[in-house]
């Protein structure tokens, strides 16, 4: 199963960052043609070691092919919800795509 694998670094303000990726980046997401599945990480994000010093939240984005994936992130909604990530993540944010096998 493709994903996009989202790692949100710390934001300036946490509650910032919550209010509008709730409210405004989440909705666009979702309408992303193609998504099968959404989820994020909720507490904290921890380490081996202990918290992460710099990751806020993780957010995973699964497709059924990596055609629908590209299609989806190509698409006007995937493009809105890319340039939305510049209205609150200000700590930075990295973006992994791959594909998942069953063992």
């Amino acid at each position: 199963m493709p994903k996009v694998l989202v790692l949100y670094k710390k934001p300036k303000s946490a509650e910032a960052f919550e209010k509008h990726y709730m409210s405004v980046h989440v909705p666009l997401a979702k309408k992303i043609p193609g998504l099968t599945a959404y989820d994020i990480s909720r507490g904290g994000v921890g380490t081996p070691t202990g918290p992460s010093a710099d990751i806020h939240l993780i957010a995973t984005l699964s497709f059924d092919t990596m055609d629908a994936l590209k299609a989806g992130m190509g698409s006007a909604e995937g493009k809105a919800a890319a340039g939305d990530l510049a209205n609150f993540a200000d700590g930075g944010v990295d973006l992994y795509i791959f594909d998942t096998q069953d063992l």
